[in-house]
């Protein structure tokens, strides 16, 4: 590699769009009956996608290959599961397991060499049962929630690259993403944040739209106003206390000197 392509571009900010989630299905009979452990009720695919879908696909996003800037992703399961640290270094990347209970799964995203940059980490609720308004669960027998269909859990999220390597600018630039689409042309991705979001989620695989990456983009520029906002105002009670601090210190100081 050229010591050109070492060099970092200043004042260029890239980013790429990716989701990261599962999606679940109630097993059937027969299924359950042909598992070691007959207790498991669902089967479960969790992964990182590129953000758009391919046309007609049946899955939730996936419409790029990734692998040109994630070299890995490792994926920790709960520690029920034999080896919970599923290493995936080709894509797809992602896991299918089974199992009858929800838990924390932590994504950590590792990087092309090229790029320079290290691994960052997302933390996903794996979600087995559907959706409410409020966001609580809801277990329904079995038999009502495989008539309702497979359940989606996924986020959008940008990989912001600050000030990249020229080599990995190029790589970048030579893989331009595949843009969303710009009107709903199937379900949308069920959100918390948007309750209203839980009927227009019914019917069919979801796909992210160009509405919902800016609807996502002003919920994490709230978000990290409000982080800011909480930073200052911690950042100003330190100074307060440590100005209190050099007050009863300097007293004490004349007190014992008097």
């Amino acid at each position: 590699m050229a010591s050109s392509d070492r060099v970092r571009v200043r004042g260029v900010d890239i980013h790429r769009p990716i989701i990261y989630g599962n999606t679940a299905w109630v097993l059937t009979q027969k299924e359950r009956e042909a598992l070691p452990t007959s207790d498991h009720t669902h089967r479960w695919t969790v992964a990182v996608r590129s953000a758009a879908s391919a046309p007609d696909s049946d899955i939730v996003g996936g419409a790029d290959d990734l692998s040109y800037f994630i070299k890995r992703v490792t994926f920790k399961l709960h520690d029920t599961y034999p080896n919970p640290n599923r290493n995936v270094d080709k894509p797809p990347f992602e896991v299918s397991e089974t199992g009858w209970g929800e838990f924390e799964i932590t994504i950590r995203i590792t990087f092309v060499q090229e790029s320079g940059e290290k691994a960052i980490t997302f933390y996903h609720h794996l979600k087995l049962h559907p959706w409410t308004v409020g966001g609580e669960p809801e277990i329904p027998p079995l038999e009502t929630a495989a008539k309702m269909g497979p359940v989606h859990s996924w986020q959008y999220d940008e990989v912001v690259f600050h000030d990249p390597y020229q080599a990995f600018l190029n790589i970048l630039t030579a893989h331009p993403p595949t843009p969303l689409p710009k009107t709903k042309r199937r379900p949308v991705p069920f959100h918390t944040a948007n309750p209203s979001s839980l009927e227009a989620s019914k019917g069919g695989v979801p796909e992210f739209t160009q509405e919902m990456e800016k609807d996502e983009a002003e919920r994490l520029d709230a978000a990290k106003q409000k982080l800011a906002k909480e930073y200052d105002r911690i950042n100003s009670l330190i100074i307060e206390k440590e100005k209190e601090h050099d007050r009863l210190k300097e007293e004490i100081k004349k007190a014992l000197e008097s």
